[in-house]
């Protein structure tokens, strides 16, 4: 696969997707929705608090819910809000023209869903609106991640690229699946155990073609671009020089992972080979327009909500009224929080 025209035609289909686009609510627009942000421009350096959470009922329960919320304190959904692109609030546009990707880093928002070394199944909840994180249920019971020796919980801060849709109605010719019909996952490898629902700004080094119960299910290996090991890390190999062992444990994890709910081995593309950044960055590519043909109502999402408020060309657009009211229906935040639970080691023989 070709990465460098194609990611190229991307970024004019976003820029020229959300130009001249509007928030919902006739509210003027104070920034380009999908922006690419690239290493090396003057504002890399700081990190700016674009987005908050909010909390509604207990931690590690059926009820618990986290929002998002934009700088201005609106609501927002992160799996269609927040922009793939990252980029600075203050920044109106960036050309189609500007964009040189030679000896320049494409910086993507990640949003995170599970903190290293953690077990509960946190995720964004695709099929509620405004898609807050919430932890999966399964048969009734909260569902956490087995610790399979030597693994303590998720080996990285595990999540999701925002404004991503694996297909499921689309036949991935790698792989001879179909998408999982879920925004893309990231693996982010850095040093620092990230916070639950952060948007973290990271590079994209490489890909691990999982099948996951019949269903592709990419995943993405990247590093946060704040993280002091991005100065050294840019590439799948990088990964393997400067941490060694890593990517073989990455393997061996989501090989095993639900072997202790008596599921079988899963298998990969590729022979469990990893792909590189130019063969990832043509994955992000086809999982973006295929979010948005599912944003614009040109493809069936089944029971995946749409609600946003600042993809003004959507049909599922609404206003922070609805948005706000949307929020209120869920139980408020209480202090007391459940204790997290699952936490048994397994040691599965070879």
């Amino acid at each position: 696969m070709r990465a460098g025209g194609g990611w190229s035609r991307l970024l004019r289909l976003s820029w020229t997707a959300q130009r001249g686009c509007a928030p919902c609510g006739n509210q003027p627009t104070t920034r380009l929705l999908l922006q690419p942000r690239l290493l090396g421009c003057r504002w890399l350096g700081g990190r700016m608090a674009q987005y908050s959470t909010e909390q509604r009922g207990r931690l590690h329960s059926p009820d618990y819910r986290l929002y998002f919320k934009n700088s201005k304190g609106k609501y927002i959904s992160p799996f269609h809000d927040i922009p793939l692109f990252a980029g600075p609030s203050e920044e109106k546009e960036i050309s189609a023209k500007r964009m040189k990707l030679g000896g320049s880093e494409v910086v993507l928002n990640m949003i995170v869903e599970v903190p290293r070394w953690t077990n509960a199944k946190m995720e964004i909840a695709t099929k509620e609106p405004l898609n807050p994180i919430k932890q999966d249920v399964k048969e009734g019971k909260l569902r956490y991640v087995a610790n399979i020796f030597p693994h303590k919980g998720y080996i990285w801060n595990y999540g999701a690229l925002p404004q991503t849709w694996e297909d499921p109605h689309h036949k991935d010719l790698n792989t001879g699946c179909y998408g999982d019909n879920d925004p893309i996952d990231v693996c982010e490898i850095g040093s620092q155990v990230r916070s639950l629902g952060e948007v973290v700004q990271v590079k994209v080094l490489g890909l691990l073609g999982l099948i996951d119960e019949g269903e592709s299910d990419w995943k993405i290996i990247a590093i946060g671009v704040d993280d002091p090991e991005s100065q050294t890390i840019h590439d799948i190999d990088d990964v393997r020089r400067f941490k060694p062992g890593y990517l073989e444990a990455t393997v061996d994890w989501f090989r095993v992972y639900k072997v202790p709910d008596g599921k079988p081995e899963n298998h990969f593309a590729f022979n469990s080979k990893f792909k590189d950044k130019a063969f990832a960055l043509d994955i992000i590519k086809s999982t973006h327009e295929y979010w948005n043909a599912l944003i614009h109502k040109k493809s069936d999402g089944g029971a995946i909500k749409c609600t946003n408020i600042l993809v003004g060309t959507s049909p599922y657009c609404c206003n922070e009224n609805d948005a706000q009211a949307i929020v209120e229906c869920t139980p408020s935040s209480e202090e007391k929080q459940s204790a997290a639970k699952e936490d048994n080691w397994y040691f599965l023989g070879q």
